[in-house]
Order: C-alpha cells, then sequence, then structure tokens
C-alpha cells in the first residue's frame, strides 16, 4: 500500500486537491446566485432605489452565465484548463471588489456583468478537468462530491447573506469572495492539471451571438413592459435573431447547437417544461426576502433563516426521487410533483403578518422538497435520451434555459409585484398576487409535460448512469 510520501501517492492528493478547487469554484458560483437575495433591500437603501428596482442586479448576472457558459468548454480546450479556470476565478473576484465598491445601481450592474463572465465558466471547466484528470471508475463518486457545493451553497447563501448585512453591510456579501478567491488562485497554480492547449475545433461564435441576442433582447422587453413600443422592437429583434439562428445551423459545420438536438421529443418537451417551470419557480427566491423584510419586518438574518426549510428540505428529499420515479414513472410523477410545486408557490400568498409561524415553515419544506425532486426529475427526463453525440450540446443548451428561466423568474416576478402595487395602491396584495400568479405559471408548466413520450420513459428500473443523473 503507498505512503503519502510515495510516487503512488501524489498523484491522488493532487487529484483530491483538484476536487476541493473545483468544489470551491462551485461553491463561489451558487453562494453568489443566494446570497444576493437576501440583501436586496439594504442595497437598495444604500443606493437610493426601490428594492424592485434591483431585478437587474440579480438579471444582470444569471443572463450573463447563460450567454457564456456554451463557450467555456471551447476556451479549455483552447488556451488549457488551468489557465482559464484560473481566469475564471480572477474575473470573478475583481468583479466581487467592483460590486462592494460600487456606489450606482448601473456601476452594480455592470459590475454582476463582469462577476458572471468569470462565473459562467467555473462550473463546467471545472466539471471538465475533473472529467480529463479523473479515472472512469471513480468519475461518478468525484462529480457527486463536487456537486455538494450546488446543496450547500443555498442552504449558507440566504443565511450568511443575512448575517453579514445586519452585522457589517451588503458589500461584505462580495468582498467574502476575495479571500477565497485568492485562495483558489494560488491552488489552481499548483494543483490543477494544465491541459491540453491549442486543439479546440472552430467555435461558432456566430450561432452563440444570435442566441445571446435572442435572450437579451426578450429580458429587456419584459423589463420594459408589455404596452411600450421599445419593448414591441426589442420582441421581434429576439424573434428575428432566434429565427436567423435555423438556416445558419443548417449551413454551418458545427453549429453552436444542431437542430438534431430537437429530433427527440423529450429532449423538445423537456427543454420547454423546465423553461415554464423555472420562470414560476425562479421568482421565489427573490420575492420571499422581499415579502419578509418589507412586508413582515424581519431583519436580513431572520429573512434568511426562514429560507433554510428550503434548503434543507430539498438536500433531504433528493434520496426519494429515484424510487418514486422507479415506481411511478417519469411522466406521472412530473405531472403530479409539478401542480405540489406550483400549489406550495401559490400558498405563499397567504404568509401576512399574524401567520402562524409554523404553517410558514412547513410551506416552504414542502416547496423546497418538491422543487428539489422536480429539478432532478427535470433534468434526468430532458437529457437521458439524446445521443453520446449530442449529449454535450444538448447539456450546454439545457444549462442556458436553465440560466435564462431564473433570470425570467425574476424580472415577471418582479414585475408583477410592481404592477399590482401601481394598480392597487396598496404593495401587500400585490405580493400575494404575484406569488398566486407564479404559482400558476409552474402549474401550466404541467400541461407541457403530458407532452412526454411515455414510451421512452418507463425504464425497467433505472440504470446506475440515472440515478446519478437524478441524483445531481
Amino acid at each position: 500500500m503507498p505512503t503519502a510520501s510515495s510516487p503512488a501517492a501524489a498523484p491522488d492528493v493532487s487529484r483530491q486537491a483538484m476536487l476541493w478547487i473545483v468544489f470551491a469554484g462551485f461553491f463561489m458560483q451558487t453562494l453568489d446566485t443566494t446570497i444576493v437575495n437576501t440583501a436586496l433591500p439594504a442595497m437598495a437603501r444604500s443606493l437610493g432605489e426601490s428594492p424592485l428596482d434591483l431585478k437587474p442586479v440579480v438579471v444582470a448576472y444569471t443572463l450573463t452565465m447563460a450567454m457564456l457558459t456554451p463557450a467555456s468548454g471551447w476556451l479549455a480546450d483552447k488556451f488549457g484548463t488551468r489557465r482559464v479556470y484560473f481566469s475564471a476565478i480572477l474575473i470573478f473576484v475583481l468583479g466581487s471588489v467592483f460590486c462592494a465598491t460600487a456606489s450606482t445601481l448601473p456601476q452594480l450592474v455592470m459590475a454582476r456583468v463582469l462577476q458572471g463572465i468569470g462565473g459562467s465558466m467555473l462550473l463546467p471547466v471545472g466539471r471538465l478537468a475533473v472529467l480529463r484528470n479523473v479515472p472512469g471508475e471513480q468519475y461518478i463518486a468525484a462529480l457527486a462530491f463536487v456537486s455538494i457545493a450546488g446543496q450547500v451553497g443555498p442552504i449558507f447563501g440566504p443565511v450568511l447573506g443575512g448575517w453579514l448585512v445586519q452585522g457589517a453591510s451588503w458589500h461584505w456579501i462580495f468582498l467574502i469572495n476575495v479571500p477565497v478567491g485568492l485562495a483558489g488562485l494560488l491552488a489552481v497554480r499548483r494543483y490543477l492539471p494544465q491541459g491540453e492547449a491549442g486543439v479546440a475545433p472552430p467555435f461558432d461564435w456566430i450561432g452563440c451571438g444570435l442566441l445571446s441576442l435572442c435572450m437579451v433582447t426578450f429580458s429587456l422587453a419584459l423589463e420594459h413592459g408589455a404596452h411600450s413600443l421599445w419593448s414591441a422592437l426589442l420582441i421581434a429583434v429576439s424573434v428575428a435573431s432566434a429565427l436567423l439562428y435555423v438556416p445558419h445551423a443548417r449551413r454551418h459545420a458545427s453549429p453552436l447547437f444542431r437542430l438534431a438536438l430537437f429530433r427527440e421529443p423529450n429532449f423538445s418537451v423537456g427543454l420547454a417544461g423546465n423553461l415554464v417551470c423555472r420562470i414560476g419557480v425562479g421568482a421565489v427566491p427573490f420575492l420571499l426576502p422581499l415579502l419578509f423584510q418589507l412586508q413582515l419586518g424581519y431583519s436580513p438574518l431572520h429573512s434568511g433563516l426562514m429560507l433554510l426549510p428550503i434548503a434543507v428540505a430539498g438536500t433531504l428529499s433528493k434520496r426519494w426521487i429515484v424510487p418514486l420515479v422507479n415506481r411511478f414513472g417519469y411522466d406521472t410523477f412530473l405531472l403530479v410533483n409539478t401542480w405540489i410545486v406550483g400549489v406550495s408557490i401559490a400558498s405563499f400568498a397567504a404568509i401576512a403578518p399574524g401567520w402562524p409561524l409554523v404553517l410558514s415553515i412547513v410551506q416552504l419544506a414542502v416547496f423546497g422538497a418538491a422543487n428539489s425532486m422536480q429539478f432532478a426529475a427535470m433534468n434526468s427526463v430532458t437529457l437521458k435520451g439524446l445521443s453520446r453525440a449530442d449529449a454535450g450540446s444538448g447539456n450546454s443548451l439545457f444549462s442556458m434555459v436553465q440560466m435564462l428561466a431564473i433570470g425570467l423568474g425574476v424580472t415577471i416576478g418582479g414585475g408583477l409585484v410592481s404592477y399590482f402595487s401601481a394598480t392597487l395602491g396598496v404593495a401587500a396584495p400585490a405580493y400575494r398576487l404575484a406569488f398566486f400568479s407564479m404559482g400558476v405559471v409552474t402549474m401550466l408548466s404541467g400541461l407541457v409535460f403530458r407532452r412526454l413520450d411515455a414510451e421512452r420513459l418507463h425504464p425497467q428500473g433505472l440504470k446506475r448512469g440515472a440515478v446519478a443523473d437524478l441524483r445531481r
């Protein structure tokens, strides 16, 4: 058996260090996605803005990640895994510093874009490093270890954000990334393998630009409201750029996303269902802290602690997904569970001053458990039918849709609160109507999942790979 100082043990030490580096990068990314929401009221007061006007602070980050995630693998092939991962952490840390020093909303939004550029590469490039440096028999275990960061980040994010805002200031939710990032930079230089460079195939920059233009203009159109001439123009540009991608993909030798992806029926249905469902769900982490702090008078820390049942229940419920899908099948499970998620979101409309705390915790826990299982089932059902040749491309497109849906959820959810507040003249019922509306949107995704091809989804027991996909 090799000792710690023997040559055979050295690769194991470096590999374990590499996994911790990727874990830390993924943790920073997921933490930053959730930590900001609790601090929004404090940030709004500091910047002299309305809390609902800070929607772009969240959307700019997620939208930037959606646009740049597909290019991350190409960048790693072109310049080497270590160099790109080092750059990703450095950009993320610089973006965090600029966020902390921003004195106006436009400055903060631009800093969040810079953060998103770095964040877009942390998980994909880290996952690529694991794939290329961990033996096949250890790969699933290594990826499962890294994925824990995605579960831990949402648990600590709201609480840590509330504690920092209450004990110091909102600037520290960004400054906390600096020491972690600097330690990560040193570790990357020492432990992360360089990876081959200069062997990347040509990247479809035109296709990436068209789809990015489609997402940005559509998001901006929603931000400007449904009755604006400017919104109509933006929608037209969004539709035109999406339509232009089709002939481009047919002509291009290696398009960003092959049109053949959509010949797999369950991929198309799963992608559409994911988009609609995640729009409804994406509004919840944005609206709940505002409801708790602005309507119920909770402190930032109390607000963060109130979100703990969602994360804890979501983590615990992951063990239920495999037996439930094996017993009822993907189609039945998604139809029922989608309604549970939607009803639980709509039930948040009942949370008001005087509402029993125990009932609030039960509502949050039910949402967290059902939502966690929903994500796992949607992820698996969307990707499981793709061929090996299309798996990588399909996963990239799926990741883009996920991040886009989060941004759309924030935009639509916040927009509904603003609209109902202006219409009714009172904010309290506006939050109730917004939660009810987003719950209905989530339930509507169940109608999309009814179009799944059931014959392709009923395995004779889940295979090992499918089980791993569900638990991630």
